[in-house]
């Protein structure tokens, strides 16, 4: 009877083991914000440079990304020695250097108005997503569970749904699906559908790994947007701030 007994108790633990490991979508994000450095300090950042290097076709591409809370943006690489405008946004006006004439050119007002709805993403989308009003969901795999293989690691997949976009004059869902993995509960990907250009409404995928600390605060040095490489020399928070860099350059 005392065997029986102790059989029971041991089939009860493991049938319960899953159930004490199950994670909630606001779990995992809160996990993922307390592990990376605390809401707290991520409340408190201004703004972020980074000095990074792009591998394309062979050649390292040097490329400089400026960030800050409300919203500007400044992305920039250097090719051949010539200073190329990849992204710039001052919270109104976006623009770009067109390639080929190697003029500023301003984006059209579908694209402004849809990076302006990106301002809330900074430094994170998932940081007081409600406030913002966003929402997230834990998917499910096709066996029920809630982990999937991504990058050969046990994620947790989350689905975060945005404010719709416009794409050609139509509004569209905002949706992208990130992976954190089972452990630290970092993503290490996320994927969202293309909607513009020859692989529109392909699913398109970008990976975050080696995070390292900065001033408490914690980052992927190594990344891949569309399978093209990017790495990460230097990360400096908070930096000082020219604005006149993000303006387009007749309004400096």
């Amino acid at each position: 009877m005392k065997t029986l007994k102790t059989l029971i108790i041991a089939v009860l633990l493991v049938a319960a083991a899953p159930l004490a490991q199950a994670q909630t979508a606001d779990e995992i994000i809160n996990n993922y914000i307390e592990n990376t450095g605390g809401a707290d300090a991520w409340s408190k950042l201004q703004g972020l440079k980074m000095v990074a290097s792009a591998n394309a076709q062979g050649m390292d591409i040097p490329v400089e990304i400026l960030q800050t809370k409300d919203g500007k943006q400044f992305v920039t690489y250097n090719l051949q020695g010539q200073q190329i405008v990849a992204t710039a946004f001052d919270g109104e006006t976006m623009w770009t250097t067109n390639f080929m004439t190697m003029a500023p050119e301003k984006s059209d007002t579908e694209t402004t108005e849809n990076m302006k709805k990106q301002m809330k993403d900074f430094p994170t989308p998932f940081l007081n997503y409600k406030e913002k009003g966003f929402a997230i969901e834990l998917m499910k795999n096709d066996d029920g569970g809630n982990t999937f293989t991504m990058e050969g690691t046990d994620t947790y997949k989350i689905k975060l749904t945005q404010e719709p976009v416009m794409i050609d004059g139509k509004e569209e869902p905002n949706v992208s699906f990130y992976y954190f993995e089972t452990e630290n509960f970092v993503p290490i990907a996320v994927e969202g559908e293309i909607r513009q250009g020859p692989a529109k409404g392909q699913m398109g995928k970008s990976t975050m790994s080696d995070y390292e600390e900065v001033e408490g605060l914690y980052f992927p040095f190594s990344m891949s947007q569309s399978g093209q490489p990017i790495t990460i020399k230097e990360i400096i928070i908070n930096p000082e701030v020219d604005n006149s860099v993000f303006a387009f350059p007749e309004e400096k």
